[in-house]
């Protein structure tokens, strides 16, 4: 019964992509490759390169989660497409409520400073309330919100960027000249990761602060803050692991994947093995050995692990290529923001990118061994709602600062 629900929806995908490809097709006839004055096809767009990359991302992902997902489902009395289906609501309700802002939210109105302080406010709001959450594997990170759990980093990562954009053009003199613009950040920021810390979510805390550095330094920050700066994180870094036994534990884990395997190098080495079982193109779609009961709930944060053993390493390269073509596509919304000189919408998207390359990286160099294990989903591929929402929610962001971008006035590209 498994194969059968596997092969049916297999076969419901590859229709439900069929149907997306032809709407796709038709809505987008503008972005086709276009034949440039000496007769050499040009780039696809990158709008039209990001909507179809995060299309096939969403279809692979449910494919795995379902494929993923069934054992674990069945085990713990629930419907066999139990997380399929979830995965699928989380999809229709993320591209909802991407469409929000995208149609009805200007660009302008969100760089306004009693806007972003507004979302400041709401977000550590929330990440309070979450410390007083009933805890799930040991942290406090989600919001209860009737029967669905919302991860407050999430929105954190989010409402960050486009704060640090609007702050890196507004106080540029500040920026690049002395510390008082880290100063000045340092104060909002620090808040954000103290409640990080208490949920304890140390891996959202290592991408909003990396994000942050990344955007200061295309800004024009000196190099001596960075060296200083880098130093103090790494030394803070260095103690937060050291300090908590199960960090610790982790660290421990990685730099020997296989010395305790059945203990704490289990999730590790399991990843591995499946990994080593997959080889080249896989042992078949739906065949995957770890997933029944071996590896702890596959279908989330080792949902790559269970692609690499069903698909193999051309399963794993098609996920991290597309991941890297929606990368790709942000920096050249990015670039041509740049280009007109409308700062704030380039630093927005570079951000945006900055967060999906931080998450893939972490992300498969977990899944690989590469890194001590760490509770970040791969962007648009791994099973979660509150990822999900907030990455469509960016991927949205991104398609309004491309579409508006060319339309803005030059005497208007300095409020942008």
């Amino acid at each position: 019964m498994v194969v059968f629900a596997e092969r049916r929806t297999f076969c419901l995908l590859v229709y439900l992509n069929i149907m997306a490809l032809s709407f796709f097709s038709r809505s987008n006839s503008s972005s086709y490759a276009k034949t440039g004055s000496d007769g050499v096809l040009s780039l696809p767009s990158a709008r039209a390169i990001l909507i179809a990359s995060v299309g096939c991302m969403m279809v692979l992902s449910l494919l795995m989660v379902a494929s993923a997902s069934i054992p674990f489902a069945l085990s713990r009395g629930m419907t066999e497409l139990y997380f399929f289906n979830n995965q699928l609501l989380y999809m229709c309700i993320g591209l909802f409520l991407a469409f929000l802002p995208y149609k009805f939210v200007p660009l302008k109105m969100l760089y306004q400073t009693g806007t972003q302080f507004f979302l400041l406010m709401v977000t550590a709001l929330l990440l309070v309330i979450t410390l007083f959450g009933t805890p799930i594997n040991g942290s406090k990170r989600w919001l209860s919100l009737g029967g669905f759990n919302f991860q407050v980093a999430e929105l954190a990562k989010l409402v960050v960027i486009v704060f640090v954009a609007d702050f890196v053009v507004r106080r540029s003199f500040e920026v690049r000249n002395g510390w008082d613009g880290f100063l000045r950040i340092s104060l909002v920021i620090g808040l954000l990761t103290f409640l990080l810390l208490l949920q304890p979510d140390f891996g959202s805390l290592v991408v909003i602060v990396g994000t942050v550095f990344a955007i200061f330094y295309i800004a024009g920050a000196p190099y001596k803050q960075f060296i200083a700066l880098g130093a103090v994180v790494s030394v803070l870094g260095v103690l937060a692991v050291t300090l908590v036994q199960y960090r610790l534990t982790r660290a421990l884990s990685f730099l020997d994947p296989f010395d305790d395997i059945q203990d704490t190098d289990y999730q590790l080495a399991r990843s591995l093995i499946a990994f080593g079982r997959g080889q080249f193109t896989g042992v078949g779609y739906g065949e995957s050995v770890q997933k029944l009961s071996h590896l702890p709930e596959a279908h989330t944060d080792f949902l790559l692990a269970i692609t690499g053993e069903e698909l193999g390493f051309v399963g794993v390269t098609l996920i991290l290529l597309l991941e890297a073509l929606i990368i790709g596509s942000a920096m050249r919304i990015s670039y041509n923001a740049l280009k007109r000189r409308q700062m704030r919408m380039s630093y927005t998207a570079f951000g945006i990118g900055i967060i999906f390359i931080a998450q893939t990286i972490i992300n498969a160099a977990m899944n690989m061994g590469a890194m001590p294990t760490k509770g970040l989903t791969m962007p648009f591929f791994s099973y979660g709602g509150s990822s999900m929402l907030i990455s469509l929610v960016m991927v949205a962001l991104l398609l309004k600062i491309y579409k508006e971008s060319p339309e803005i006035e030059k005497s208007q590209c300095r409020h942008y």
